[in-house]
């Protein structure tokens, strides 16, 4: 199954978390963002990308 290289999410945190709803900021604790410019990596899975929908507003995505 390993085919070496899995599809990665750079994942950055583009607005403020100030005045945002108390889900979404659980939601990017969940994916590790704290600070504004902040970018994290995550595997490409439905898990994440849901997590990504709900918050599209504050994160920019790419694929890598």
């Amino acid at each position: 199954m390993g085919s070496g290289s899995a599809r990665r999410l750079k994942i950055k945190l583009r607005r403020s978390r100030i005045g945002v709803r108390d889900k979404h900021l659980q939601v990017l604790d969940g994916l590790g963002l704290r600070r504004v410019n902040q970018v994290v990596i995550r595997e490409d899975r439905p898990e994440i990308w849901g997590m990504i929908h709900k918050v599209s507003y504050l994160v920019e995505v790419e694929t890598i």
